[in-house]
Protein backbone atom coordinates (compact mmCIF):
# COMPACT_ATOMS: atom_id res chain seq x y z
CA UNK A 1 0.00 0.00 0.00
CA UNK A 2 1.22 3.41 -0.52
CA UNK A 3 2.37 5.36 2.36
CA UNK A 4 0.51 8.42 1.05
CA UNK A 5 -3.07 7.28 1.12
CA UNK A 6 -4.93 6.74 4.20
CA UNK A 7 -7.29 8.95 6.36
CA UNK A 8 -6.73 12.56 7.33
CA UNK A 9 -8.98 13.50 10.11
CA UNK A 10 -11.40 16.54 9.18
CA UNK A 11 -10.25 18.70 11.84
CA UNK A 12 -6.34 17.83 11.63
CA UNK A 13 -3.84 20.05 10.27
CA UNK A 14 -3.38 19.91 6.34
CA UNK A 15 -1.07 17.78 4.95
CA UNK A 16 2.96 20.01 5.26
CA UNK A 17 3.65 21.65 2.17
CA UNK A 18 0.51 20.95 0.03
CA UNK A 19 1.54 17.64 -1.96
CA UNK A 20 4.67 19.63 -3.62
CA UNK A 21 5.70 16.78 -5.14
CA UNK A 22 2.38 17.36 -7.64
CA UNK A 23 0.77 13.97 -6.39
CA UNK A 24 -3.06 13.80 -7.67
CA UNK A 25 -4.82 14.72 -4.07
CA UNK A 26 -8.53 13.56 -3.78
CA UNK A 27 -11.25 13.62 -1.48
CA UNK A 28 -13.37 11.01 -0.56
CA UNK A 29 -16.63 12.04 0.82
CA UNK A 30 -18.34 9.23 2.01
CA UNK A 31 -19.71 8.89 5.60
CA UNK A 32 -19.97 4.96 5.53
CA UNK A 33 -17.06 3.32 6.75
CA UNK A 34 -17.46 0.58 4.26
CA UNK A 35 -17.54 3.01 1.35
CA UNK A 36 -14.37 4.72 2.78
CA UNK A 37 -12.27 1.38 3.54
CA UNK A 38 -13.44 0.63 -0.13
CA UNK A 39 -12.05 3.43 -1.66
CA UNK A 40 -9.05 3.54 0.09
CA UNK A 41 -8.17 -0.37 -1.33
CA UNK A 42 -9.00 0.79 -4.86
CA UNK A 43 -7.06 4.09 -4.35
CA UNK A 44 -3.83 2.44 -2.99
CA UNK A 45 -4.12 -0.83 -5.65
CA UNK A 46 -4.75 0.98 -8.37
CA UNK A 47 -2.50 -0.07 -11.20
CA UNK A 48 -2.11 3.54 -12.40
CA UNK A 49 0.74 5.05 -10.43
CA UNK A 50 -1.01 8.49 -10.54
CA UNK A 51 -3.40 7.17 -8.70
CA UNK A 52 -2.14 4.77 -6.18
CA UNK A 53 0.40 7.22 -5.80
CA UNK A 54 -2.63 10.33 -4.75
CA UNK A 55 -3.06 12.03 -1.92
CA UNK A 56 -5.80 10.63 -0.34
CA UNK A 57 -8.30 12.81 1.80
CA UNK A 58 -11.10 11.90 4.02
CA UNK A 59 -14.33 13.69 5.38
CA UNK A 60 -17.91 12.14 6.70
CA UNK A 61 -20.02 15.08 6.50
CA UNK A 62 -20.52 18.11 4.58
CA UNK A 63 -19.16 20.53 7.25
CA UNK A 64 -15.94 17.95 7.15
CA UNK A 65 -15.52 18.15 3.10
CA UNK A 66 -16.10 22.02 3.50
CA UNK A 67 -13.17 22.39 5.57
CA UNK A 68 -10.93 20.29 3.75
CA UNK A 69 -11.78 22.50 0.82
CA UNK A 70 -11.11 25.28 2.71
CA UNK A 71 -7.82 24.44 2.97
CA UNK A 72 -6.17 22.00 0.51
CA UNK A 73 -5.99 22.04 -3.11
CA UNK A 74 -8.02 19.22 -4.23
CA UNK A 75 -7.88 17.63 -8.11
CA UNK A 76 -10.97 15.16 -7.54
CA UNK A 77 -13.95 15.16 -5.13
CA UNK A 78 -15.22 11.82 -4.77
CA UNK A 79 -18.57 12.45 -3.20
CA UNK A 80 -21.88 10.98 -1.49
CA UNK A 81 -25.00 11.91 -2.23
CA UNK A 82 -26.28 11.33 0.74
CA UNK A 83 -24.94 12.52 4.32
CA UNK A 84 -25.93 12.65 7.59
CA UNK A 85 -25.83 16.61 7.09
CA UNK A 86 -26.97 17.28 3.92
CA UNK A 87 -27.01 16.11 0.00
CA UNK A 88 -23.47 15.97 -0.97
CA UNK A 89 -24.75 17.56 -4.32
CA UNK A 90 -25.37 20.83 -2.51
CA UNK A 91 -21.67 20.98 -2.23
CA UNK A 92 -20.89 19.84 -5.94
CA UNK A 93 -23.50 23.40 -6.82
CA UNK A 94 -21.54 25.61 -3.95
CA UNK A 95 -18.50 24.39 -5.45
CA UNK A 96 -19.36 25.23 -9.41
CA UNK A 97 -21.44 28.42 -8.30
CA UNK A 98 -18.68 29.91 -6.00
CA UNK A 99 -15.42 29.50 -8.03
CA UNK A 100 -12.68 29.03 -5.92
CA UNK A 101 -12.32 25.56 -5.22
CA UNK A 102 -12.55 23.96 -8.46
CA UNK A 103 -12.49 19.97 -8.24
CA UNK A 104 -13.21 17.44 -10.62
CA UNK A 105 -16.59 15.95 -8.76
CA UNK A 106 -17.64 12.14 -9.17
CA UNK A 107 -21.20 11.31 -7.56
CA UNK A 108 -21.24 8.26 -5.86
CA UNK A 109 -24.53 7.07 -4.89
CA UNK A 110 -26.76 3.91 -4.64
CA UNK A 111 -29.64 5.58 -6.44
CA UNK A 112 -29.14 4.86 -10.49
CA UNK A 113 -32.39 6.35 -12.03
CA UNK A 114 -31.77 8.79 -15.13
CA UNK A 115 -33.33 11.52 -13.28
CA UNK A 116 -30.58 11.20 -10.21
CA UNK A 117 -28.07 10.66 -12.89
CA UNK A 118 -29.19 13.87 -14.63
CA UNK A 119 -29.93 15.43 -10.96
CA UNK A 120 -25.70 15.01 -10.29
CA UNK A 121 -24.99 16.73 -13.67
CA UNK A 122 -26.53 19.50 -13.28
CA UNK A 123 -25.45 19.92 -9.77
CA UNK A 124 -21.94 20.13 -11.63
CA UNK A 125 -20.55 16.82 -11.37
CA UNK A 126 -18.41 15.35 -14.09
CA UNK A 127 -19.28 12.12 -13.24
CA UNK A 128 -21.55 9.79 -12.15
CA UNK A 129 -20.45 5.96 -10.38
CA UNK A 130 -23.85 3.61 -8.70
CA UNK A 131 -22.87 1.79 -6.37
CA UNK A 132 -22.07 -0.92 -5.69
CA UNK A 133 -19.18 0.17 -8.62
CA UNK A 134 -16.61 -1.94 -9.82
CA UNK A 135 -13.02 -1.07 -8.35
CA UNK A 136 -12.36 -0.89 -12.37
CA UNK A 137 -14.63 1.91 -13.20
CA UNK A 138 -13.80 4.28 -10.16
CA UNK A 139 -10.38 3.86 -11.41
CA UNK A 140 -11.14 4.40 -14.66
CA UNK A 141 -12.79 7.39 -13.45
CA UNK A 142 -10.25 9.21 -11.78
CA UNK A 143 -8.03 8.23 -14.09
CA UNK A 144 -10.06 9.92 -16.82
CA UNK A 145 -10.87 12.80 -14.63
CA UNK A 146 -7.05 13.19 -13.39
CA UNK A 147 -5.61 13.45 -17.21
CA UNK A 148 -8.13 16.08 -18.01
CA UNK A 149 -7.31 18.25 -15.07
CA UNK A 150 -3.50 17.79 -15.78
CA UNK A 151 -3.72 19.17 -19.47
CA UNK A 152 -4.40 15.56 -21.15
CA UNK A 153 -0.74 14.32 -19.31
CA UNK A 154 -0.11 10.54 -18.99
CA UNK A 155 1.99 9.11 -16.67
Amino acid sequence: MSGRAGPIPETGPSAPGGSPDGALRILALDDDPVNMSLIRAIVSRASDPTIRGATLLEATTLAGARAVLAREPIDILLLDVHLPDGLGLDLATDLRRDGGADPAIVALTASVLPADQQAALDAGCDAFLAKPYPAAALVATIGELARGRRGGESS
